[in-house]
């Protein structure tokens, strides 16, 4: 006999997520349980030997094969107990105030799966796997963001998969170590997680201290010495990120010979930021180094004109991720600088495959944040051929030894789980994300100074 439950929400036609996402021209997470098969060996098994049983003794027996056969498939394997995919679990901000950028993490995730499973899957002892992922939406709320991970660990998932926000990351990374399920996430970039000692998280993606100095070798790399924009203006988040980029901020500017002119700091989801901008404007700041959300990124832009504050330089990390930052501003929201992890124009193996597969779905190359999350995936696949089972403890060592190239280029994690990968630093000109650094990959020339707004 087979049992076979669903939540409902599988679509009508078996088609992937991604395909259906186009179908529909939305994306929905995929339903807990979908698929779920239980199987419950022939009757004839259980009068091989011995006496027949009593009536009350054979119901109690097909009672407890059918809960045998529901456990052993709830947790990924067959009636043999043999492995039938390789169950992940991802924990995406779908809505909410990081909804735009979890729309490109779950973009990555999905795509990577499909691609990966139209390939033939992953080699797990010589046997042929496909990833079966299930996507939840914490709806960027860091409570539930834990109360997800904690849900796939009673579902047998052997990794899980982060969505995006320093602050959800930091809820999160410790329910890996609790439940000894390697955990990947990137697009956060708080290192102090990472200082915790965790033996589970790995983040391929940028880390405060890569960020931080990168700035200023990127501004000196780029701008002649007479003409770098010397003294900056902080705007920092009252949050434990704004806190960790702030000291390093500072302590890069000393060492490349910038002034902090002024520094100052906001409650996320503020409304008015006249503040820090007439101060930074009073300084002479000629830099902006900032790191708001979305929306916070937005309205400071939008104030900044609006007080007429010029800089030739404005760096917003985070905020001017998602298509919706040029959407929104149109021309002001040109000339911004900013460090997703990521350009679809890296000249790395896969890069191509992925923005076909994109542009097919959204009429565009890939989005920034695609490109580290379908990176994930790939290392994910890598570990578990190497490691060659789905032993979770296993799984995490293979991951911890990752060498390999992928699509965001070479990758290999510290001991802390961070990964030595490159920064990219793209520009929004003329309403396009442009990579202006690494110079060998450069799509545009960075656009400096930038022009006052009303003369945009």
């Amino acid at each position: 006999m087979r049992l076979c439950l669903d939540d409902g929400r599988q679509s009508a036609h078996g088609r992937p997520a991604v395909a259906e996402a186009q179908a529909r021209g939305r994306h929905r997470p995929q339903g807990v349980g979908q698929g779920l098969t239980l199987t419950r060996q022939p009757e004839s098994a259980i009068y091989r030997r011995g006496k027949k049983p009593r009536p009350r003794e054979n119901r109690m027996r097909r009672v407890l094969l059918i809960s045998l056969a529901a456990v052993v498939a709830f947790f990924g394997f067959g009636s043999n107990g043999i492995a039938q995919t390789v169950k992940v679990g991802a924990v995406v901000p779908l809505t909410g105030r990081y909804a735009a950028l979890g729309g490109q993490v779950k973009t990555g995730y999905e795509i990577a799966v499909q691609q990966i499973n139209a390939a033939g899957g992953v080699t797990v002892g010589g046997k042929k796997l496909q990833i079966e992922m299930t996507m939840l939406d914490d709806e960027s709320d860091p409570t539930k963001t834990v109360a997800r991970l904690e849900t796939f660990a009673t579902q047998g998932v052997v990794a899980y998969l982060g969505g995006a926000g320093s602050d959800l990351h930091a809820a999160a990374a410790s329910i890996g170590d609790k439940n000894k399920i390697p955990y990947l996430g990137i697009a956060f970039a708080l290192h102090s997680i990472h200082k915790q000692g965790l033996r589970y998280l790995f983040s391929p993606f940028p880390k405060s201290p890569d960020l931080t100095n990168e700035t200023f070798v990127f501004l000196d790399a780029l701008i002649p010495a007479a003409h770098r924009p010397r003294k900056v203006a902080l705007f920092l988040e009252r949050t434990d990120w704004g806190k960790e980029m702030g000291g390093l901020w500072e302590s890069a500017a000393k060492k490349h010979a910038y002034q902090i002119a002024a520094s100052g700091e906001y409650a996320p989801g503020s409304k008015d930021f006249s503040d820090l901008i007439l101060k930074a404007k009073s300084a002479g700041a000629e830099a902006v180094l900032a790191l708001p959300s979305p929306p916070d990124g937005m309205t400071i832009v939008k104030q900044m004109k609006e007080l007429d504050f010029n800089a030739k330089v404005n760096m917003f990390i985070r905020a001017a991720d998602p298509p919706v930052w040029s959407q929104n501003l149109s021309k002001d929201g040109d000339y911004v600088l900013l460090t997703p992890g990521w350009h679809f124009a890296a000249g790395y193996p896969k890069v191509a495959e992925l923005n076909e597969a994109h542009q097919k779905l959204f009429n565009r190359p890939s989005d920034p944040l695609v490109g580290p999350s379908y990176a994930c995936l790939q290392i994910l696949a890598d570990a578990v051929t190497r490691a060659k089972t789905l032993d979770r403890d296993k799984l995490r060592d293979a991951i911890a030894a990752t060498k390999m190239t992928t699509v965001v280029g070479p990758v290999q994690f510290r001991s802390d789980g961070t990964g030595e990968v490159k920064v990219f630093v793209l520009q929004w000109l003329k309403g396009k994300q442009e990579l202006v650094w690494p110079k060998e990959f450069a799509t545009a020339p960075f656009g400096y100074p930038a022009p006052a707004f009303s003369q945009r």
